[in-house]
């Protein structure tokens, strides 16, 4: 608070004077013209000067500017010396009294807290050994004026930089709630040295940084040298100088056409699917997987509730299409009674129940030829899906674009190529993407195990780099705006031909050094599951800044996201294949809006666990559809062969799953199918060539 009080007297100050400022400005600006008249002779332009504004004017002038202006990198330094009375009755005694510790970034600034603690009450003080690596670059010239430690602004640094390390969470104070050691939910001790050998081996890392780092510049200096070759091939491809900077520009690729093959095809499945309720469509995927079966009683290994599959899907029906439990309650039939669904969604659904049972379906999926045919689950995309929320919630954040004036949620979805889901989490307004991403990979329960996931912008930071690539995964986003990302090396001396002004930032090889310890037993206890991702992701970025730890990563990030660059621009291949992954998560959000039709598609919850249970139901009965239809086109593709119709392996990968003009999501439901499906059989294609039932009684 002081330091915003010093901001205002900052800024107070800066008002009062600013005549003075102006006046003296304008009159050195009419020098200045004199100055650049090419009619007045060099020789007497300081008699002309002198002549018109007089000496001892301009030299008042001169003055004012030099007490005025600020030359600056930052406004910080001098806001925080308006506040140094308050910061120097109270640094030494807090310095003195409290118990900090710090992390490595933070060393430095430690040993001068420790070092003003130690002259405390002392009434002559030596400044000549006071520590000095801590200074930034902004506060070097006000605490080393002409290379002499001025005490009062060391002390005003000191303050400062403690307040930004306790915020990075480099600087702590042991048994603190909100200032506690942030590395104190990670492997300690003696149980991280029981582990160490074990996480390196099962991440393929060496305990030894510089190991690590000469396999990252290796692959870095092979990767610029593989497109320094390959550049002036790629007409994709332009170099150009925006304000003054090289950037590496990518021209957009034109769409693939849909072949009249592929327009064929999907006439030809999409004539077949059969017509279903979606009620019909939960309890046949039901029949077939036993999904309705993970829904049990905290207290139970199996549920003995009485047709329970019938009231967990009509409840999933209702949570899906949210329209409330009264849109599918039967009053005569005793499995669809108002309060049977009531205590159903009460103690069945929950967030457990529903993560077993979308592995279920998920993992039945996966199994599926047409399915291995779209993808063998290694590559997922990540994508949030916005949701209006009306009813007043502290879980909720605002975000105009998506919300209006109102407040809403992200339900952010990973995506298999397979076209499943195999995780989903709920994120209070629109916190940034990139917090959550790993989560998607660390957390899931089903047989799926993705190496390689595709975002857009929101999900992209170089922290996320760094932890997929120590992690032993791969992170390929669709960056907005590619032209102002960096490009970083590791060899100062390399050349890289065209690209060598392209990659004009180097890595902090000593940060990641000095952190490699910590770094593992982050990576270790991320793996072991002993930490949560979005947990980690707080602590390495607080407050928009980087902790020392956290910065780390990022320059690994660095490696790694030049790497992805370098391919990106060299590969139109790869940049389709994320384009294309990215469409099926899209695909997925579209189709789940139209299952969530009811309330216009708002979230009428106030609890996270109301939230959860609800988009949980929401994603399960998406892949519930999703493992429908690929059921059914993969039925109808056998009957093309059957009779003889060839298709190509081509047009097959191109068809999708996420068809609903069969399914129907309105109105009101019933849930009986007949006995011969409920035994395990499929129902039978439609015939194209026949009329449609509704259409027949009509023309009769």
């Amino acid at each position: 608070m002081e330091t915003l009080e010093g901001e205002r007297k900052r800024r107070k100050e800066r008002l009062r004077t600013l005549r003075d400022l102006d006046g003296a400005a304008l009159l050195l600006r009419d020098l200045a013209r004199i100055v650049l008249d090419g009619t007045v002779p060099d020789l007497t332009l300081r008699d002309v000067a002198f002549g018109q504004f007089g000496q001892d004017k301009l030299q008042e002038a001169v003055t004012t500017i030099t007490d005025l202006a600020s030359d600056a990198t930052s406004d910080e330094p001098e806001a925080w010396q308006n506040a140094s009375a308050v910061i120097s009755r109270f640094l030494g005694k807090l310095v003195s009294v409290v118990s900090f510790q710090a992390t490595p970034a933070a060393d430095g600034l430690l040993k001068a807290m420790t070092f003003l603690a130690d002259r405390h009450g002392k009434s002559r003080t030596g400044w000549k050994d006071a520590p000095r690596s801590f200074v930034p670059k902004t506060w070097a010239s006000i605490v080393f004026p002409d290379n002499i430690l001025d005490p009062r602004a060391y002390q005003l640094c000191v303050a400062h930089q403690l307040q930004h390390s306790l915020r990075r969470r480099e600087l702590f104070v042991e048994r603190s709630l909100r200032y506690g050691d942030p590395r104190a939910q990670l492997l300690q001790g003696a149980a991280w040295e029981q582990k160490r050998q074990e996480v390196c081996r099962a991440l393929d890392l060496s305990s030894n940084p510089l190991m690590e780092l000469a396999k990252l510049s290796q692959s870095l200096d092979e990767a610029y040298r593989r497109g320094a070759v390959q550049l002036p091939a790629n007409q994709a491809v332009t170099l150009t100088t925006v304000d003054g900077v090289l950037t590496a520009v990518v021209t957009p690729f034109e769409a693939l056409p849909e072949p009249a093959s592929l327009s064929v095809l999907n006439s030809q499945v999409n004539a077949r699917l059969p017509d279903i309720d979606l009620s019909e469509l939960l309890l046949e995927m039901n029949a077939w997987t036993g999904f309705a079966s993970e829904m049990v009683l905290p207290s139970e290994e199996k549920s003995m509730a009485e047709h329970l599959a019938v009231s967990v899907c009509a409840v999933l029906v209702a949570q899906a299409c949210n329209i409330g439990l009264k849109a599918v309650a039967q009053e005569h039939v005793p499995a669809l009674n108002i309060g049977r669904l009531a205590w159903v969604q009460q103690h069945y659904i929950r967030a457990d129940t529903l993560i077993r049972a979308n592995a279920r379906l998920v993992d039945a999926h996966r199994t599926l030829p047409l399915a291995q045919h779209w993808g063998g689950g290694e590559v997922a995309s990540a994508d949030g899906l916005r949701f209006v929320v009306p009813v007043r919630s502290i879980y909720t954040g605002p975000n105009s674009k998506y919300y209006g004036s109102g407040r809403g949620i992200t339900y952010y979805t990973f995506t298999s190529d397979q076209f499943s889901q195999f995780h989903g989490i709920v994120v209070p307004g629109t916190l940034r993407d990139s917090l959550y991403i790993l989560s998607g990979l660390l957390e899931q329960q089903t047989q799926l195990r993705p190496t390689e996931i595709m975002s857009d912008t929101p999900g992209y930071s170089d922290l996320v780099f760094g932890l997929f690539r120590l992690l032993g995964y791969s992170f390929s986003p669709r960056l907005a705006d590619l032209g102002r990302t960096r490009y970083w090396r590791m060899d100062r001396e390399a050349d890289y031909g065209v690209l060598n002004d392209l990659a004009r930032h180097r890595i902090n090889q000593g940060l990641i050094v000095q952190q490699w310890d910590d770094i593992l037993r982050l990576l270790g206890s991320l793996k072991l599951g002993i930490v949560r991702a979005p947990d980690v992701m707080r602590v390495l970025a607080r407050e928009g800044s980087l902790s020392g730890l956290g910065k780390a990563i990022a320059e690994v990030g660095r490696v790694a996201k030049t790497l992805y660059l370098l391919n990106y621009l060299s590969d139109e291949s790869y940049r389709r294949r994320i384009h294309a992954q990215l469409n099926r998560g899209e695909g997925r959000g579209k189709l789940a809006r139209i299952v969530a039709h009811g309330h216009r598609g708002e979230i009428w919850q106030r609890f996270r666990t109301g939230m959860e249970d609800q988009l949980g139901s929401l994603g399960l009965v998406v892949n519930a559809i999703v493992l429908f239809n690929t059921r059914y086109i993969q039925a109808s593709l056998d009957w093309l062969a059957a009779i003889g119709e060839d298709t190509a392996p081509e047009d097959v990968a191109r068809i999708s799953p996420l068809k609903h003009a069969h399914i129907n999501v309105l109105g009101r439901y019933h849930f009986e199918m007949p006995d011969d499906v409920a035994a395990g059989a499929m129902r039978p294609l439609r015939d194209p060539d026949a009329l449609n039932p509704l259409a027949a009684a009509w023309w009769q």
